[in-house]
């Protein structure tokens, strides 16, 4: 195993570890905010599912090792884009800004190719547009539906029930929703990273291809997830428990559960979308539900722009950082 190939899988499980605490927010922080939960209970069963819900399947991180880029490039590539990723990660945690970790990895590893070869021909652009950019629209339209639907549902179906009642009864259903979603989370968000680290391996000889992703890669990502999330992340949770809108515990239960159902399909299919874009969609189609100004739009629209900006800015960082690396490794 040479020396880049371990950096690259230090910094990968690094970059898993940010990704817990930059994103668990994004699953636990309803929760916390209608006080269904504790920050000490909500990250406790956060780290716990995300650690179950790595091991839950290959299926997107197979789409990140193959689908995305040709793996005919050198280990600093793929270093770069890890590098790439983890700065825009850092400085969206820094000003409190729920981005999207799985675009910032892969629009990094895009621009890092690109970079690399001095052309486009590396990028496998329809992998780029059936994985990435056609759920990058939909998911979020369907958090947003979704959302709206569930939540008029449970206020038909619990219109005549004591409010006392149900805001007890849904208080101890966000504690499953909550489970439900960190799952969900892991499910998703983990295998991104352990594409990454399969990819390497592939491009260093070490495994075949269709080896699939190793138990070890597995293991270590998910141990890597979970210990990031039990850290937390308070910055971003302020801005997703009440900075989109005001929450109460069915529409709490109703967000999370509305996301983690839209991210067990899109990870059935292999697509690595955002958690962080369906969940802030969904409390939004939540918000929606009582009334359209329920929703505070401002703080809405400077989500939607990271979201846009996330691709071409790490396609951006993740070319700068292999084009500074070149300049060492010739």
């Amino acid at each position: 195993m040479t020396a880049i190939l371990v950096c690259v899988i230090i910094t990968a499980l690094i970059f898993e570890f940010i990704n817990g605490f930059h994103d668990t927010a994004n699953a636990i922080a309803t929760s916390v905010f209608t006080r269904a939960l504790t920050p000490f209970q909500a990250i406790a069963i956060s780290s716990v599912m995300n650690f179950a819900g790595a091991l839950a399947g290959t299926k997107v991180a197979m789409t990140v090792a193959h689908g995305i880029v040709s793996a005919d490039f050198q280990q600093y590539v793929i270093f770069g884009a890890l590098l790439g990723a983890i700065l825009w990660n850092l400085f969206t945690w820094w000003k409190g800004i729920p981005s999207s970790s799985s675009h910032a990895l892969i629009g990094s590893l895009v621009g890092a190719t690109i970079v690399f070869g001095m052309n486009t021909n590396g990028v496998i652009w329809t992998g780029v547009l059936q994985k990435v950019i056609i759920p990058l629209v939909t998911s979020p339209f369907l958090g947003l539906l979704v959302g709206f639907a569930s939540m008029n549902l449970i206020y038909k179906l619990f219109s005549r029930t004591n409010r006392a009642k149900s805001t007890n009864l849904f208080l101890k259903l966000q504690v499953v929703s909550a489970a439900f979603v960190a799952f969900e989370h892991g499910h998703n968000d983990a295998q991104k990273t352990m594409g990454i680290i399969t990819l390497a391996l592939v491009t260093n000889s070490v495994i075949d291809a269709s080896d699939g992703v190793p138990l070890e890669v597995k293991l270590a990502c998910a141990v890597m997830m979970a210990a990031g999330t039990a850290l937390g992340g308070r910055r971003i949770m302020k801005t997703m428990g009440g900075g989109v809108t005001k929450l109460e515990p069915a529409g709490g239960f109703a967000a999370q559960t509305s996301s983690a159902i839209i991210i067990a399909v899109m990870s059935h299919f292999g697509a690595p979308i955002s958690t962080t874009q369906v969940l802030t969609t969904s409390v939004m189609g939540v918000g929606s539900a009582k009334r359209a100004s329920a929703v505070k739009w401002g703080t809405a629209k400077t989500i939607v722009f990271a979201w846009i900006v996330t691709l071409p800015v790490t396609a951006v960082l993740g070319g700068i950082c292999v084009f500074i690396m070149r300049l060492f490794v010739g």
